[in-house]
């Protein structure tokens, strides 16, 4: 398994270690979830356009293939 290690203000840090409290985890545990969401909504932001890209041109392509 891979570690980052990153630097945040004194402010910043108190924000996540107050949300961990809040919901009673880990402020580890909390990165790893809000990580972990981000990238799921990256990928489907992506494969939301390239759905809508293929369905839109599907006409065109059949022409072209």
């Amino acid at each position: 398994m891979a570690s980052i290690t990153l630097d945040l203000s004194d402010t910043q840090f108190q924000k996540l270690q107050d949300l961990a409290t809040m919901h009673g985890i880990e402020i580890e545990v909390l990165l790893k979830a809000s990580l972990e969401d981000w990238l799921n909504s990256q990928k489907m932001g992506f494969v939301d356009a390239a759905d809508y890209v293929l369905t839109k041109n599907t006409e065109l392509y059949q022409r072209l293939a």
